[in-house]
């Protein structure tokens, strides 16, 4: 298998990196009702962001995720590593979508990303999904507590940052984890490769990262849980982040 993924995949580094900018946001671990402001968007962002951050839960001033606006000190826009700038499609064209993600996954072990795959009908639930209902808040367990995470979810990307770094850090503050979706073996594998990039490493292990993409997704993809999702972008007054907990089997603190 080693020897499959060097002749697959192109080694070549990437960095991706992101800032998203936010004023006030809520600190504590079990987040009470609040009340939201309107989500601010620059013009560039309005076909990706159509809608706002509901109105009732947390204090938001501006959140942002695009190309050419300006970012904080030291960090640039997204920019989405292409797909055969990693792998060399015309190789693995041929191959099964069960080759392709084995090489994939092979080849993001110990290089600082994390890689991962799904089915291509899933990746298309997902999309549908995250047009109405763009983010979500997820507790990240650590220790003997949890921090709270925010997602947006802005296919084909998916932002996690931390609340609480939001608050200590205000418009200096940065994602943590960023997740790509490259779709260019779904109509003929049905397969859809994921890629993540750990931007802090001191904030979020490799494992925690692959958690939080992982229970994301479960929130998108299960009936169930996706009725938090709904319920947090569209009636945030129902809204009680208690259920996310219990659906996730943690404890209240």
């Amino acid at each position: 298998m080693q020897r499959l993924s060097s002749l697959a995949l192109r080694t070549t580094a990437s960095s991706s990196t992101l800032t998203t900018l936010l004023n006030h946001a809520s600190s504590t671990c079990v987040i009470p009702k609040q009340s939201f402001s309107a989500l601010s968007l620059q013009s560039n962002l309005q076909k990706l962001q159509e809608g706002a951050i509901p109105g009732d839960f947390v204090k938001w001033g501006s959140l942002g995720f695009c190309r050419t606006s300006s970012f904080a000190t030291g960090f640039t826009p997204l920019q989405r590593k292409p797909l055969d700038s990693i792998m060399d499609i015309e190789r693995v064209k041929d191959r099964s979508p069960e080759d392709i993600a084995s090489i994939w996954d092979d080849y993001h072990l110990g290089r600082g990303h994390i890689g991962a795959s799904m089915k291509a009908n899933l990746y298309y639930l997902l999309e549908q999904r995250a047009v109405d209902c763009r983010y979500f808040v997820i507790p990240l367990w650590k220790g003997s507590g949890y921090t709270t995470m925010f997602a947006q979810v802005l296919m084909p990307h998916i932002i996690f940052t931390g609340l609480e770094d939001y608050k200590a850090r205000g418009s200096q503050a940065a994602p943590y984890f960023t997740v790509s979706y490259y779709k260019e073996f779904a109509e003929s594998k049905g397969l859809v490769l994921i890629r993540g990039d750990v931007v802090f490493t001191s904030k979020l292990s490799d494992t925690e990262a692959k958690w939080l993409l992982e229970t994301a997704q479960s929130f998108y993809l299960n009936d169930v849980r996706y009725k938090l999702v709904e319920r947090f972008n569209k009636e945030t007054h129902d809204f009680e982040f208690k259920d996310v907990l219990q659906a996730l089997d943690m404890p209240m603190l």
